[in-house]
């Protein structure tokens, strides 16, 4: 595999390929994040709605968008394997198992929304119910996991395999991560249920809102002061660019605005803030890891950088332009599919 160490790097717009290529992961993982994210979070506050055509309506919420919304995953995996195939390689089996369960979760949440329906008995109904809702918290809870463990680092041996035991990505960064990620994604859920949903269900997602936030925030707290005391690496980027700390602030500050804005009953405002909030925390998370994309807990000569992981320059530059043209082809596509079923839901004969 070519890499930067045998060819001199190519720029664009003032930075190389190995950087846009490196955005353009970053992106279209953030993008994942705040549109399935919002999707996992209505999924794991299903068991709290209670009644038959209440799941209904939030089944239908979700409906026209959840499987348009994981193309950004796959995506992801495209483009991470485009640009950085050793990456890929080495994050896939050391994450074998989490990515499994992520893999069977994925599964089971895409039956479920398509069985619920299908039978009028109680038992078929509550069974798809129960498989949806803890299929969304262990995928939510799997990619708070693998980011904790890419954010902390991971052994990795000279031939960048991983060199750890099987649960060694439980640590309490990684778990404290997952429950702050399932509370944000539940959060975001809930204030999407609220834009689609009206009478007693509309009532019931207003106080599902209350208890993510207060959940999400206190979390979000914890997260930061383990972080600061156990993780100081993780600072350092910030200790050396002052200027980076406008990030946390406007992080606090979009955090602060959605209950503000929830009190005002402008849902729509809280959900896009919602939504910078999930983006912003991966930028944060980004600047901590640039150039590194897995850091190696062993040697760091053993780290994997957006240098010595890329593909070839040659491909970079073509895909990069690949990217350019299909981007805004699937940011077209998500934005018509939100604005084709704007609006609460009504249940009819073609609904779930």
């Amino acid at each position: 595999m070519s890499t930067l160490f045998d060819m001199e790097p190519e720029y664009f717009l003032g930075l190389d390929y190995n950087t846009w290529w490196f955005l353009v992961v970053g992106a279209v993982f953030s993008g994942y994040a705040m549109l399935d994210g919002f999707d996992l979070g209505a999924g794991a506050l299903h068991l709290f709605i209670k009644g038959d055509e209440n799941r209904r309506i939030a089944f239908n919420a979700i409906g026209p968008v959840w499987d348009g919304n994981e193309v950004w995953l796959v995506i992801g995996g495209g483009t991470l394997f485009a640009g950085f195939p050793e990456v890929y390689a080495s994050l896939f089996s050391a994450f074998y198992i989490p990515f499994m369960l992520f893999l069977a979760a994925l599964i089971f949440r895409a039956v479920a929304i398509e069985f619920r329906s299908k039978e009028p008995m109680k038992w078929w109904r509550t069974t798809w119910d129960v498989a949806y809702s803890i299929a969304s918290i262990i995928l939510a809870l799997s990619l708070g996991v693998v980011l904790g463990n890419v954010l902390n680092g991971i052994p990795l041996s000279s031939d960048f395999e991983y060199y750890g035991s099987w649960l060694a990505f439980l640590n309490p960064f990684s778990i404290i991560v997952a429950i702050t990620t399932l509370s944000l994604f539940m959060m975001h859920g809930a204030i999407y249920l609220s834009l689609k949903t009206d009478g007693k269900l509309f009532l019931k997602t207003t106080i599902f809102i209350r208890y993510t936030v207060i959940a999400f925030v206190i979390l979000f707290v914890i997260l930061s002061f383990y972080t600061l005391i156990y993780e100081p690496h993780l600072t350092e980027r910030f200790k050396e660019h002052p200027a980076l700390f406008s990030i946390p602030v406007v992080i606090v500050l979009a955090i602060a605005n959605i209950p503000r804005l929830i009190t005002k009953r402008k849902f729509l405002g809280a959900f896009l803030f919602s939504g910078i909030t999930i983006s912003m925390l991966l930028i944060l998370s980004a600047i901590n890891l640039y150039p590194n994309i897995i850091v190696s807990t062993i040697a760091p000569e053993n780290t994997l950088n957006i240098y010595n992981a890329a593909a070839s320059q040659k491909s970079l530059g073509i895909m990069l332009t690949i990217a350019a043209i299909g981007a805004p082809l699937a940011i077209f596509y998500s934005l018509f599919a939100f604005w084709t079923f704007r609006g609460k839901v009504e249940l009819d004969e073609h609904s779930y």
